[in-house]
């Protein structure tokens, strides 16, 4: 370190994040110094480095918080989940984590299991940007709090190969077609797969499903389980498997579409004749976070316009900041299917409730997987 540069200096700079707190360290320790605490009384602190983002896998990257490591000089801890009744039990068991990325069919169960607390918005800079349809989606704001932040939505659909599977009626029903036996990917994750089913076996409401529903769908599952080759827990998988010829058809999101035309490979994403499902996911906030100002910078750079861009270019879902739109023509939108109004999207198939019996479909879901 220079000695010209002056503690003042070092100050000055942090504030206006010319400087991380990796590179302060850097510099401390080319001294022979120690991290110490350093107050900046009137100034704000620097977000902890140690917060957890517990997410899906495609999320734990920097794209998705710019601003964050442009502070701090490094991205949160990102451990993933592929399902959200997993990352649920997991945070019932004592798995820790400050934010967490839940769908908001899930707002309600993760508030009765008691593993989030409620998020004080005036501290979210892009808090104005945000869709007004979105703050409400099942309950985010219920009893005067906010329990969720919308971040990304988009569609669940039946993705396939146009080179390998000619001119299907646009339905479910390929998913579960003997002709393309080993061809076939399902999610992993039960909260659509079990709504895919439900409507398949016509449930009055496919988050409702009755005793005589259930039946049916094990029934549905245990059929079609022969037929499929691959239940993705990560988009990569189904992408890869895809791009090899392995999988011809699967449910897939937004994303998978994006990659695999980006890869060269011809696609068409369905818009079922039954209903397309729609989605929103965002974050949650952990009753026991220990990482709070870590915490809300992270949401500040989640929302940001920067990353809703780039979840519109990259990975072809919507954004809650209305704002990331604005560098995104009309061409590219209708390329990817998404309006440029969440609530256009979300009237026009299946928008994802709180589910009723999703404790029994998952278990049926596991039992049908293991051949029981």
């Amino acid at each position: 370190m220079s000695k010209d540069l002056k503690c003042d200096d070092i100050v000055e700079q942090i504030v206006e994040g010319k400087m991380s707190r990796r590179k302060l360290g850097q510099m401390m320790a080319a001294v022979g110094l120690g991290m110490v605490a350093m107050p900046i009384a009137g100034r704000q602190a620097l977000a902890d480095t140690d917060t957890i983002y517990f997410t899906w896998a495609g999320y734990d990257i920097p794209e998705m918080y710019p601003s964050y490591i442009t502070l701090n000089g490094d991205g949160p801890k990102t451990p993933v989940f592929a399902d959200e009744e997993e990352a649920l039990q997991k945070l019932r068991a004592g798995f820790k984590a400050d934010i967490m990325h839940p769908c908001s069919g899930r707002i309600g169960r993760w508030r009765e299991a008691g593993v989030v607390q409620s998020i004080d918005t005036s501290r979210l800079s892009h808090w104005g940007d945000v869709f007004p349809d979105l703050r409400a989606v099942n309950g985010a704001n219920a009893d005067g709090e906010q329990w969720f932040i919308p971040i990304d939505w988009g569609n669940t659909s039946v993705l396939y190969r146009t080179d390998k599977i000619e001119n299907p009626e646009e339905s479910w029903s390929l998913l579960f077609d003997e002709k393309y036996k080993g061809r076939i990917a399902i999610g992993n994750d039960v909260t659509d797969t079990a709504v895919i089913g439900a409507i398949m076996v016509g449930a009055k409401n496919p988050y409702e499903a009755s005793d005589e529903d259930l039946n049916k769908i094990r029934a549905l599952w245990q059929k079609q389980k022969p037929l499929v080759r691959l239940f993705w827990s990560d988009t990569t998988e189904l992408e890869q498997a895809m791009v090899s010829g392995e999988v011809w058809a699967g449910s897939a999101w937004n994303s998978s579409v994006l990659a695999l035309r980006n890869a060269g490979i011809p696609v068409k994403y369905m818009n079922p004749k039954e209903g397309i499902l729609t989605w929103c996911c965002g974050l949650m906030m952990d009753h026991r976070a220990e990482h709070i100002d870590g915490a809300y910078e992270l949401m500040n750079a989640i929302l940001s316009p920067e990353t809703g861009t780039f979840l519109l270019t990259e990975y072809g879902y919507g954004h809650a900041n209305q704002k990331a739109f604005d560098a995104v023509s009309d061409e590219e939108l209708a390329a990817i299917g998404i309006p440029r109004d969440p609530k256009t999207m979300f009237e026009r198939g299946y928008f994802s409730q709180p589910n009723t019996r999703l404790p029994e479909l998952q278990q049926m879901f596991e039992e049908v997987k293991a051949g029981l």
